[in-house]
């Protein structure tokens, strides 16, 4: 079947090269037997990619169940798929026939495979593998001949790596992977989309017309969607709903968008120092570096003021006499250049610093504009640190970047990046 054919059939609305690559794949392989793995996040649409593979395959007279993995308490989810026997476990005051029963010769999809328990996972496997369940509390194999399309949010092979999900399990149902693109990566087919839906939801709650201005489909564009398909379906229906009909500008539409949560809101400033193209994990790191630096200052300041008198202070330190007005020390924002205020006065004009091994040292707080030393090796860069922390962990590592990739705690493809910027190979 064509491609345009399937999307008019199953009301699939998009142009996207990434959309139309996953309905090909669907197309190629619904006439096969072949296990399905859907993978994409919520909201994107994977339930209707298992219709269009059962309905274009052979078994499209037969039955289909989609079964969320997510929603089945695990007490029941073993009764739910595969049945139980009379007496099973409290409550079970009859025989019950599971889904893999029920739906035999037919397509069964399971959304959310990634949340199944691992014992109904390994039931699930002996399915894959040779077609054989066994209800439970009972000691009787039977047969069953189901296609199994199954869905999720998840890394897979991560919780695999976590213990959480077998790994023979993925191979199994990942024979043909197809990934479902979030909504924010096929932004061309957002504004086909808000027509699709207005269009849709003005005939089913007999409302007028709704168009929009080039600055709120631009605008429908732009936002991030973290709910894919289904939030804009839902922005939609209400504005369907709550606006007149007419041309709808910008302004209005962007009532009907919650506001994008800002990632690292006080870390990411003006600043130079945090500029562009730094992953959140790095500007972590920076700010990390940054502040034991600030306190390695703030270490220098304080033994420094102890180990030379206050009466024998630098010239471009004035110093007040103790029958003025005394305050404590406020380290400024502007830690680079160790530039010192003064706070309003408190009601405690002395502090006590004691260091190891030494008797207790009474100071008191004296003005100070400012105070310089000398760089010191703790002052490196962050390109200097970074440097450093790498070739420790391939040197620990032997060479082999997987394992220092774990061990800084970024991903490889990262490492390498790294490895590229500094040479090292």
């Amino acid at each position: 079947m064509e491609l345009i054919q399937v999307k008019q059939r199953f009301s699939i609305v998009g142009n996207s090269v990434m959309l139309n690559n996953a309905l090909e794949t669907a197309i190629r392989v619904a006439p096969t037997d072949m296990n399905v793995l859907i993978l994409g996040d919520s909201g994107v649409g994977k339930e209707s990619f298992s219709k269009i593979i059962h309905h274009l395959s052979g078994r499209k007279h037969a039955p289909f169940i989609a079964v969320n993995c997510g929603a089945i308490p695990e007490g029941t989810i073993d009764s739910e798929l595969f049945g139980h026997e009379k007496g099973a476990f409290t409550g079970a005051t009859d025989k019950r026939k599971g889904y893999f029963e029920t739906v035999n010769g037919g397509t069964i999809f399971l959304d959310e495979v990634g949340e199944l328990p691992l014992g109904t996972q390994a039931r699930l496997l002996r399915i894959l593998e040779n077609g054989e369940f066994i209800k439970v509390g009972s000691s009787v194999v039977q047969k069953t001949d189901v296609r199994v399309v199954c869905a999720t949010n998840r890394d897979l092979l991560e919780r695999s790596r976590q213990g959480k999900f077998r790994e023979d399990l993925y191979y199994r149902l990942a024979t043909v992977p197809i990934r479902v693109p979030k909504l924010a990566e096929r932004r061309e087919d957002i504004a086909l989309l808000f027509r699709k839906f207005a269009s849709d939801f003005a005939e089913t709650h007999r409302s007028g017309h709704i168009d929009l201005t080039p600055e709120a489909q631009q605008l429908l564009s732009q936002y991030a969607w973290p709910g894919n398909v289904r939030q804009l379906k839902n922005v939609t229906e209400q504005i369907c709903v709550l606006e007149d009909p007419g041309t709808l500008t910008a302004e209005t539409i962007s009532k009907y968008l919650p506001p994008a949560e800002p990632s690292l809101p006080v870390l990411l400033g003006k600043s130079e120092n945090y500029g562009e193209g730094l992953s959140e994990r790095d500007i972590f790191y920076k700010v990390l570096i940054d502040l034991k630096r600030d306190v390695t200052d703030l270490k220098k300041l304080v033994f420094g003021m102890l180990e030379n008198p206050l009466t024998s202070a630098p010239a471009n330190i004035p110093v007040t006499s103790p029958s003025q007005n005394t305050t404590p020390l406020q380290l400024s924002s502007a830690i680079d250049t160790q530039q010192l205020k003064p706070l309003q006065p408190g009601p405690e004009s002395n502090v006590i610093i004691q260091s190891q091994n030494e008797n207790p040292i009474e100071v008191e707080h004296e003005y100070v504009e400012a105070v310089s030393y000398p760089t010191t090796d703790d002052n490196l860069s962050l390109e200097e640190k970074e440097l450093e922390m790498i070739r420790k962990a391939l040197n620990k590592s032997k060479g082999r970047r997987k394992k220092a990739a774990e061990a800084l705690g970024i991903s490889e493809r990262t490492l390498y990046r790294k490895i590229k910027q500094y040479e090292l190979e």
